[in-house]
């Protein structure tokens, strides 16, 4: 399913997934900001965005897969997500 998304839709989608699980519209606008830094992502919120992942896209990345500073911000979570569909 997710295969036949284009980037900007898988993009947007996981823009408003970073969203609700930060619960904070600022991940929009500032996508290279350090979400673990701002407090908006804890490790909790960590996970619950990796199973958001797998279930929306079928993407599984385990949470010792990627060193935390691959996926700190917004941009890079996206980047990480399209390498693997």
């Amino acid at each position: 399913m997710a295969k036949d998304l284009d980037k900007d839709e898988v993009a947007r989608r996981l823009v408003d997934t970073i969203a609700d699980i930060c619960g904070d519209d600022i991940v929009r606008e500032r996508r290279d900001m350090d979400l673990f830094a701002e407090g908006l992502l804890d490790s909790m919120g960590a996970i619950e965005l990796l199973v958001a992942i797998e279930d929306d896209f079928g993407v599984s990345i385990a949470p010792t897969a990627v060193p935390r500073d691959e996926m700190s911000t917004t941009d890079k979570i996206v980047a990480q997500v399209l390498k693997r569909l």
